[in-house]
């Protein structure tokens, strides 16, 4: 199988940092590019009262970019040393449909995500971006499971 180019996606949560240095490895093994990719929910809002005006970005979203880019920035050199690395900070409303279709926009060979291990009403009420990421993609997707 060809790893060329792997996307690692993370909630900048401690859970998703632990998918981090396995990854380095796998990637230095099969010389690959790593692409580290957060996905800020943006829910588009309809202004009231103006039924045909566009909709509009929840207020504080470029600012929670901002500080994404900043947050993966500091940590892609250190847990990727000597590989290259790109951080890429996106909106979408959907996180679970839009990091398939980004990978697929941009020729991702591999999608690495790690899962918080939600299960029962947990689940049900917050969903699982893992669950989605693998009904959606289109690609291999490497799934790191929560610890115990």
């Amino acid at each position: 199988m060809k790893l060329d180019r792997i996307l690692l996606t993370t909630d900048l949560s401690d859970e998703s940092l632990r998918a981090f240095a396995p990854l380095a490895t796998l990637a230095q093994a099969h010389q690959s590019s790593v692409t580290l990719l957060h996905v800020v929910e943006d829910t588009p809002i309809m202004p009231r009262g103006a039924a045909f005006a566009a909709p509009i970005t929840l207020p504080g979203a470029e600012a929670d970019q901002r500080r994404a880019e900043e947050w993966l920035a500091a940590r892609a050199g250190n847990a990727f040393a000597g590989l290259p690395v790109e951080v890429k900070v996106i909106m979408a409303p959907n996180v679970g449909e839009a990091i398939p279709a980004y990978a697929k926009e941009h020729g991702y060979d591999l999608i690495a995500i790690s899962t918080h291990g939600r299960s029962g009403f947990r689940a049900l009420v917050m969903g699982s971006v893992a669950s989605a990421v693998l009904r959606h993609a289109d690609r291999p997707v490497l799934v790191f499971p929560r610890l115990r």
